[in-house]
């Protein structure tokens, strides 16, 4: 069938717009293919303005803002959720009473799209959008443009609306977090080709601490795929998934780690962690035939995405770098150890509590920084008497990003790196993690 005739007329609620682009991009192509739509959102007409303003010529789609209603889970043909949204929410559990099917954007996307695609989806706790955006440029070369397609986890990407443009044959490379998975699991699919770079503590304020339950979700890359699929792994999580999903991973298996990267190569990437992330998508590479001198000049030529461990410029001789997305205590201690030299880093941190484990990082802070300059937040609140009680380095507070830049440049030498990288979520003092770090890169542009 044909996608326009699949969702014309259907009544499909969307629960969750949100600010970041997917959910609007959804709804524009809905509203496009002509459904009946109700779009729901915890968040206020004000906190959603400019979502709702780049919907304003769509006249059809009835709003529910600041609140969610029971009658608008029920009478439907379809709920396109969110991928925020938990299953476990009373508005999910009211759909299915009434059994109404729930989608999720990549998922319903792949059940869609022409059979013959190639789609490749890489998960992890870490390096999950540096790798997808390594694959998406080496099969770019490789294939040219138009026939090789990006989406999933990325900001204003929503992947719904690829069926518009999908050919037989194409390949599409999805991120996909934890949430996203949720869809695969529901409808029981997989992509073709996973990918798992590897597998931290995370988000265990909405998995309610579970590990397991984290891990279960982001399971579901391999846990549909068939023995003529590929599970391509970090050499980290690859015991992990051996040792808890055993049989289910029945794909075909790579174990890929910073090792097996050629040693003559020299990636513009820093870190170990990087050459986990090049090793992996050169194995994606490799499984698709792509010729290694191609995936040789993409890794070379590669500079990596904004706002992980970026170099943003150097203002009287101190290096300043934008790590935004650095939401864990692991992956601020990542980029400390990639970027130091002597204890040379002013660490701008903190932000709102994931409850995660801080211990790594402020057991090692001392090694890498001679000053902490930390964001107000809930998750800044629980470590602050332990940031002081550290020795050996400067400790101050700010009350605004604005703040916090000024005293890491009073307290930065030449020679020195300012670190931006928080450990925290966002939530509080910024609309996300991409806010967060596109103030941070105005700030640093407007210094002298």
């Amino acid at each position: 069938m044909n996608y326009k005739d699949y969702f014309k007329g259907k009544k499909i609620t969307v629960l969750g717009l949100g600010i970041l682009g997917r959910g609007i991009n959804d709804v524009k192509f809905l509203a496009d293919c002509d459904a009946d739509l109700i779009v729901t959102d915890l968040k206020s007409k004000k906190d959603l303005a400019e979502s709702l303003a780049q919907l304003a010529d769509y006249s059809q789609i009835t709003y529910v803002l600041g609140e969610h209603r029971l009658e608008d889970f029920r009478g439907r043909d379809l709920i396109l959720k969110a991928s925020g949204v938990p299953l476990d929410s009373l508005y999910i559990a009211e759909a299915r009473a009434y059994g109404i099917p729930i989608e999720m954007d990549e998922s319903l996307f792949f059940k869609l799209a022409p059979p013959d695609i190639t789609l490749i989806g890489v998960t992890g706790t870490r390096g999950k959008t540096t790798t997808t955006a390594l694959i998406y440029e080496i099969l770019k070369k490789a294939h040219g443009e138009g026939t090789v397609h990006l989406a999933g986890n990325i900001r204003g990407l929503a992947t719904l609306p690829l069926l518009a443009t999908i050919q037989p044959k194409d390949i599409v490379v999805l991120e996909l977090s934890s949430w996203q998975l949720q869809g695969f699991g529901e409808s029981k699919i997989s992509p073709h080709i996973a990918v798992f770079t590897n597998l931290m503590p995370d988000h265990l304020n909405y998995y309610k601490n579970s590990m397991d339950a984290y891990f279960d979700d982001k399971a579901q890359i391999f846990a549909n795929q068939g023995s003529h699929n590929f599970l391509i792994m970090g050499e980290e999580v690859a015991g992990l998934i051996e040792q808890k999903f055993g049989k289910r991973a029945r794909a075909k298996k790579i174990v890929a780690g910073a090792s097996s990267v050629p040693k003559e190569w020299k990636p513009l990437l820093r870190g170990t962690h990087n050459k986990e992330n090049i090793a992996l998508a050169v194995a994606v590479g490799e499984v698709l035939k792509v010729p290694l001198e191609t995936i040789h000049e993409v890794v070379e030529s590669f500079s990596g995405v904004e706002g992980r461990m970026q170099y943003v410029r150097t203002v009287r001789g101190v290096e300043i770098y934008n790590d935004t997305t650095a939401t864990t205590a692991d992956a601020t201690l990542v980029a400390l150890k990639t970027l130091a030299h002597n204890k040379n880093i002013v660490l701008i941190m903190g932000g709102a509590d994931k409850t995660l484990d801080m211990s790594s990082l402020l057991k090692n802070i001392s090694q890498y920084c001679s000053t902490v300059v930390l964001l107000a937040g809930t998750g800044s609140l629980k470590i602050q008497k332990d940031i002081m009680q550290i020795k050996n380095i400067g400790h101050c507070h700010a009350s605004s990003l604005t703040e916090a830049v000024t005293q890491a440049m009073n307290n930065a030498r030449t020679g020195d790196v300012i670190l931006f990288s928080p450990a925290f979520a966002s939530f509080g003092m910024f609309k996300n993690e991409f806010d967060r770090g596109e103030q941070f890169m105005a700030l640093v542009s407007a210094l002298e």
